[in-house]
């Protein structure tokens, strides 16, 4: 606590003052271009991951990253998805998932979290599409691969999941929406981002030219990749394009197809 009382010293005395008119803007409203849904892992950081400002991403964040599907739940996340997209206008959104997810790691062990973790327990059961897919396709795989692939499965469901909303499917229905999914490795600092073409995830030099201007937020660069289903796919990547952070067969699974 102590930490955080010198922060908040630092940020009233100092980064309030300097940014004091931007402030004074932003208090009878609010304008952001993003919605960024991620997970609640402290290690994530939306604002620093994009290098974005005060009041350019509206932030939902969840154990896993997760969207219930519409109907299934009636939360915080269906309201703010609703609010963002209809009263604040985004058209934007990015699902961000990550490496190491403690989530995901449950979602491959549910039973136990049923007397362990039982609110957890409940709600991973929106995450039942990936756990159920994963373990019917990738019975092969184990420990950190397994790993790997459901993070990437999950980000691609909760993309379906997403667009089960009407105010979402209403959007993209007149093509005034475009969805992202993106996976963040806190090791390397590495962004991946899917590309509903080729059902892959790619490296983020791969796609920076595919990058609309309104994803750029305050800053002068663009954020580090974004895939937008009306795009043109990005090339085949040869097998130096896999990210270092991934084994090369793990890699390969979750590019499938993209280094042949």
């Amino acid at each position: 606590m102590r930490k955080l009382l010198k922060g908040l010293h630092k940020f009233q005395s100092s980064y309030f003052p300097a940014n004091q008119e931007l402030f004074e803007q932003l208090a009878d409203d609010q304008k952001p271009r993003v919605l960024f849904i991620t997970c609640s892992d402290s290690r994530i950081v939306p604002h620093l991951i994009t290098q974005s400002g005060v009041g350019d991403l509206f932030i939902i964040r969840n154990a896993g990253n997760l969207v219930p599907p519409f109907g299934s739940a009636n939360g915080g996340e269906g309201a703010a998805i609703e609010y963002a997209i209809h009263a604040l206008g985004i058209e934007q959104v990015i699902i961000c998932g990550h490496s190491n997810c403690g989530a995901m790691k449950g979602l491959l062990k549910l039973e136990k979290l049923r007397t362990e973790m039982p609110l957890v327990y409940e709600w991973l059961q929106h995450a039942e599409a990936t756990r159920r897919l994963i373990q019917e396709n990738y019975s092969d795989l184990k420990g950190d691969e397994l790993l790997a692939m459901t993070m990437a499965e999950n980000v691609v469901t909760q993309i379906e999941n997403l667009k089960t909303y009407p105010v979402v499917r209403s959007k993209l229905h007149q093509n005034k929406m475009a969805i992202y999914g993106w996976l963040f490795d806190i090791e390397t600092g590495e962004v991946l981002s899917y590309n509903s073409v080729t059902d892959e995830f790619d490296v983020p030099q791969s796609l920076l030219s595919n990058v609309q201007d309104e994803l750029y937020v305050t800053t002068s660069a663009p954020p580090t990749s974004a895939y937008q289903d009306n795009t043109s796919p990005s090339p085949r990547k040869n097998s130096g394009d896999l990210p270092s952070w991934l084994p090369y067969s793990q890699a390969e699974r979750i590019y499938r197809g993209s280094t042949k």
